[in-house]
């Protein structure tokens, strides 16, 4: 199962007042639904929809064993690529960014009257922890993260497409192999040139703004999952924002993990907001003493369960003489197979 890497905890952890954009789904998030966002198309784009754009693409949340992985996309007209995102706002990876930058940041890109809510659009895949889990739990045909991150990708792009933005370039920070990666994209979309890089969301503003638009939505994210765990007590001593409670969400921080600890059901673990398919949490729940170990019944090989062809019975296999079974004749006399 997946984990994280060592994260610089301070960079990753959320902005106190972190702006919450209208990514921001409430109730969906609070029910560990996965859901897609997208922002109007721009007024310099919507002017002219012929105009050429270039796209990027970035997430964030990928490693955290507590909250979303988010994906994000930024779109705008060419010709500003660089002059209006590097040059003017400097954007930049945002692990690199401190959380209030990033925060100011995304909320410029949604305040009408800037110039970047003028010339961006952008959209975000909120990719729940529930769902990540149970797809990647599945006993037959498991849905890996690379496979759920690649498709979250193609389908924010298509959506792009779809509402008739002349995209000409793409930019995309890897999953996996970039080139195995590129050569799929390529095949989606032949008449577009697309760049799949490490490390792009340092190269290209386009995919340093898409970073952005994805962690200031995890951020609110786990500011908004948090929340609901709050007391409503005054006077309670527990930390007042998920920054403080969960930090960073990952495994190598110690806030996430002492909160996991403290907030654990010994029988359901926790709620949606957690990867139940992290190593972490599996861990935390065999441990010694802190969870319930249920024993599921394996009902392939277990003598007293009843199949469906049991309640078929062939003209052979009926024979006067055998005292009937009180279950199988309940509704009345068993049918052949040949009927069927």
């Amino acid at each position: 199962m997946e984990e994280a890497d060592s994260q610089d905890i301070s960079q990753d952890t959320p902005a106190d007042d972190v702006f919450i954009a209208p990514s921001i789904h409430e109730n969906k998030i609070l029910q560990g639904i996965s859901y897609t966002h997208h922002a109007p198309i721009p007024r310099l784009i919507q002017s002219e929809l012929s105009k050429e754009c270039v796209l990027g693409v970035d997430e964030a949340g990928r490693g955290p064993v507590l909250g979303p992985m988010v994906y994000g996309l930024c779109y705008l007209p060419l010709a500003l690529h660089r002059s209006l995102l590097a040059e003017t706002h400097r954007f930049d990876d945002s692990k690199v960014l401190k959380p209030e930058v990033r925060s100011n940041l995304m909320e410029a890109l949604c305040t009408p009257g800037t110039d970047l809510f003028d010339a961006c659009g952008w959209a975000t895949r909120v990719m729940s922890a529930q769902d990540i889990s149970s797809d990647m739990l599945k006993p037959l045909g498991a849905y890996n993260l690379n496979a759920q991150a690649m498709d979250a990708t193609i389908e924010l792009i298509k959506e792009v497409f779809a509402q008739g933005v002349n995209v000409m370039e793409i930019y995309i920070d890897t999953i996996g192999k970039e080139e195995v990666y590129q050569r799929k994209l390529e095949r989606i979309f032949p008449t577009t040139k697309i760049t799949v890089a490490k490390k792009a969301d340092s190269l290209y503003p386009c995919v340093s703004a898409a970073s952005v638009c994805a962690k200031v939505t995890r951020d609110a994210a786990l500011e908004v999952g948090y929340q609901a765990y709050r007391s409503s007590d005054s006077q309670s001593e527990e930390p007042t924002t998920s920054a403080r409670a969960w930090g960073s969400g990952y495994p190598s921080d110690p806030r996430a993990i002492a909160w996991l600890k403290q907030n654990m059901d010994p029988l359901f673990g926790w709620s949606n907001e957690c990867r139940f398919s992290w190593r972490t949490a599996k861990d935390l729940l065999e441990a010694k003493n802190s969870g319930i170990e249920v024993d599921w019944p394996d009902l392939n090989n277990d003598p007293h369960v009843m199949r469906m062809t049991d309640f078929y019975v062939t003209t052979l296999e009926m024979k006067e003489d055998e005292p009937e079974d009180e279950l199988t004749t309940w509704y009345g006399k068993p049918v052949a197979e040949s009927i069927f």
